[in-house]
């Protein structure tokens, strides 16, 4: 006897969510089989049917067809089919084949004659889904359009539906989003490449792609990452449909501004800024901008080399044979192989001359004696600094003392007044009438919470003011030394560190010094030159005196060099420096937490560059520009 075939369908997508599951349906057709006495085999498949391919279905169908089944036996219609191709291989396998399809309600066979009531479900079916499509479309472009994201959030941010309304939005992924942010901050200092920046976030911080059900939880591709960084949806739009051009205005927090997300597209190379084709590593290039037509500064290799055979000398970068004597490369001898590197501006029909390496290193070199201070005074402003620390933990201890006892008084005067507000004798109002006791109540809440805004916006303790004050000293008195033995790598980190706004005109490059280093700069170069030794006149004076007057010239040099001449004017300055990294450390503004400074890390621990990112951003005047 010919079986049956039980045929469970559970679509993965939203359109059969209210639909029983595989093991429910089969629970319940099973009982059918059975209540029937009717032999059979049970077949299973999760896949949507409103389009054609469904890989058991037409294998069910193949076996209809060649009469090795009975019939069918369902818990509905639209179980079998959502479109017309697949519910007319049904309706023809009963007409041509004698099949039999059974549900809960109903049996559709040849014999009955009422295959045209399957037309009728068949029909139904096929018109939900074209419902349920245009539905689902309209209301994603209505979610768009009110400014949310369709969809998936990207990585960074979570889906969230909101308990009371049921609205659904975006919010912040506390574990991932400030990790996206600093690789962003890392693109934006020109020195890490995004085969770098993956690594780093990958194994260093161990970031991973959200898990859902079917995937996520592993490490973040290239093509994810390439992806994060071109799409405009962090600044605050976002495509829909994809590939429309159409863009709409996001209501969820950006990640980044217009400015950074442009300026990571010209790193990129996207927007018509052109790529670096040559391999070789350059010190300074993603840094400097041309003073002319304001375009980025890239640099170009030129390799020559002088034939030892011939000694004609010819451009060698894509050549294995002198171009005279076509004496191969590999075989010359005694040639001589130069190397050039010059800066130029990317744009072709820019006017802007080009520049060597090494005339640019010497101008920032010459630049960076201007905040360059010596040894005798870093010793000195370490020792300075730890005394302005010790005020500065005792201040904040008392500051946090009254906070706390200022916040204590404003609670309790709050339970204070609910109390007075719901006593016995307060019953009808006479002690205190409703419109005091709310005007009360809403002064104490906005007291309160101004000193819990107070604590919490306190920023970090004098700690890393004083650690970051130090590691600025400590670096200024190296920095030339740093510079002139680093290699490309920590060049081009000593300029991001130290400088800022560079601009290349006339062969001229222009820096701006960052704070803190801009208060060593004003400073007249951190420390007053040393004068030259006091010369007698030639007026015949003995060899004894001129030693004489010599050593009087050491006395005076080491006077004027000691700190201690200008005791006043270096305590304000290394009491500058202190107080930029504490008023810098409570500021909230954008600017300050997108602007990557930190001087030892910058060199030695890259990883760590953005510890002024890991803050929450908000929209604030700046308190340390103001």
């Amino acid at each position: 006897m010919r079986p049956y075939l039980i045929y469970c369908r559970k679509s993965s997508e939203a359109e059969d969510r209210q639909v029983l599951s595989i093991e429910s349906q089969t629970r319940e057709v099973e009982q059918i089989a059975q209540k029937l006495n009717l032999p059979f085999e049970i077949l299973t498949e999760s896949k949507s049917a409103k389009e054609p391919g469904r890989p058991v279905f037409n294998q069910m169908v193949q076996r209809l067809y060649r009469g090795d089944a009975a019939g069918v036996i369902c818990w509905k219609l639209d179980r079998l089919a959502r479109n017309p191709v697949d519910g007319g291989s049904i309706i023809w396998a009963i007409k041509q084949h004698g099949i039999k399809v059974i549900t809960p309600s109903q049996t559709f066979s040849r014999d009955d004659d009422n295959t045209i009531l399957m037309y009728i479900e068949f029909g139904m079916a096929q018109k939900y889904v074209d419902d349920l499509s245009k539905n689902t479309k309209r209301g994603l472009k209505t979610k768009a359009e009110n400014g949310w994201h369709p969809g998936v959030a990207p990585l960074g941010y979570l889906n969230f539906t909101h308990p009371m309304t049921r609205e659904k939005s975006l919010m912040k992924d506390p574990e991932r989003f400030p990790l996206i942010r600093r690789m962003w901050d890392l693109m934006l200092t020109g020195l890490y490449t995004p085969p770098k920046i993956l690594e780093i976030a990958n194994n260093d911080w161990g970031l991973r792609t959200r898990s859902t059900r079917k995937m996520g939880g592993k490490p973040l591709s290239r093509s994810g990452l390439y992806q994060l960084f071109t799409k405009p949806f962090y600044y605050g739009l976002f495509e829909y449909p994809i590939g429309s051009g159409i863009l709409y205005q996001g209501r969820h927090e950006p990640l980044v501004t217009e400015a950074e997300y442009k300026q990571v597209q010209r790193l990129l190379g996207r927007a018509g800024s052109p790529r670096q084709q040559s391999h070789a590593e350059f010190a300074f290039t993603g840094l400097i901008q041309c003073g002319t037509c304001d375009g980025m500064v890239t640099a170009e290799e030129k390799l020559q080399t002088i034939c030892g055979n011939c000694r004609f000398k010819f451009a060698s970068r894509n050549r294995d044979e002198c171009l005279r004597c076509q004496t191969p490369i590999k075989t010359m001898k005694n040639a001589v192989f130069l190397r050039y590197t010059y800066y130029h501006c990317a744009k072709p029909a820019c006017s802007e001359k080009s520049v060597t390496d090494t005339e640019l290193e010497r101008q920032i070199d010459e630049w960076l004696t201007r905040i360059e201070i010596p040894e005798i005074f870093k010793t000195w402003a370490l020792k300075f600094l730890h005394e302005l620390h010790a005020d500065q933990q005792s201040f904040q201890a008392d500051v946090r003392k009254s906070r706390q006892s200022a916040y204590e008084d404003c609670a309790r005067r709050v339970d204070n007044l609910v109390k007075l507000k719901t006593c016995v004798e307060n019953s009808d109002g006479a002690l205190l009438s409703n419109e005091e006791y709310a005007r009360q109540r809403s002064e104490l809440l906005k007291e309160k919470i101004a000193l819990e805004n107070a604590a919490r916006e306190e920023g970090q303790g004098p700690d890393h003011w004083l650690a970051s004050a130090q590691a600025t000293f400590e670096f200024a008195a190296t920095v030339r030394k740093r510079f002139k033995e680093g290699d490309a790598m920590a060049k081009k980190q000593i300029l991001a560190t130290v400088g800022s706004n560079l601009t290349l005109r006339d062969k001229k490059l222009n820096i701006e010094a960052r704070k803190p280093f801009r208060l060593l700069e004003d400073s007249a170069g951190g420390v007053e030159p040393p004068i030259g030794p006091i010369e007698p006149e030639n007026n015949g004076s003995t060899a004894r005196s001129v030693s004489g007057l010599s050593t009087l010239s050491l006395c005076l040099l080491r006077d004027v060099d000691d700190v201690r001449t200008y005791r006043d004017k270096f305590h304000r300055l290394v009491a500058s420096v202190y107080t930029f990294f504490q008023r810098r450390s409570a500021c909230r503004c954008d600017e300050c937490r997108a602007e990557i400074f930190d001087t030892e890390a910058s060199l030695t621990r890259p990883k760590k560059r953005n510890r002024w990112n890991s803050l929450p951003r908000t929209t604030r005047t700046c308190a340390v520009k103001s």
